[in-house]
């Protein structure tokens, strides 16, 4: 498992706070970018919802069932495919990285959604490590907007980023 250690990791914790691709303040604004992409990837209710509200399908939704850490009930699944992990807050664990492993080898029968037991937020980093070149990935920047990012331009900032963590 992989640990964020707030108390030494400071810097990492900052860093991790900027956005690792484009920052679209309004949902609306980047649905024309999000049409364009060949496999995608959304992380956090937030951007799961927006998505499935504009009939635009992930191959793969990763979701903890909260926004902003209030409790959210989806009423929009739009897959049967539901895999399950376990993440705790300011981890990212084994179960995470072989669960989105999965989905990703899944995800071109069917669309894939994984429900976290924990938190979703770190799932970014082991997506842009785990997909094809060709992915977009989609997360919310809270109370900022949404960040839509090319994994082919970001696969070795999320390797420096994860080398920042404490294995235990």
């Amino acid at each position: 498992m992989l640990k964020l250690d707030a108390e030494l990791n400071k810097d990492l914790i900052s860093e991790l706070k900027i956005p690792l691709g484009k920052l679209y303040p309004k949902f609306e604004e980047a649905i024309e970018d999000i049409k364009v992409a060949e496999f995608l990837i959304s992380v956090g209710d937030e951007t799961y919802k927006n998505l499935i509200k504009n009939e635009l399908y992930p191959n793969i939704g990763i979701i903890d069932n909260l926004i902003q850490r209030k409790n959210h009930n989806h009423d929009l699944i739009q897959t049967d495919d539901i895999l399950e992990a376990i993440n705790p807050a300011g981890t990212i664990t084994e179960d995470l990285w072989e669960t989105i492993e999965q989905a990703i080898s899944l995800a071109d029968v069917n669309n894939q959604l994984i429900i976290v037991d924990g938190e979703e937020d770190l799932a970014v980093l082991p997506c842009i490590r785990l997909a094809p070149e060709e992915t977009t990935i989609l997360y919310g920047q809270p109370n900022e907007g949404l960040v839509l990012l090319k994994v082919s331009d970001v696969k070795e900032k999320a390797q420096e980023l994860l080398e920042g963590f404490i294995k235990e």
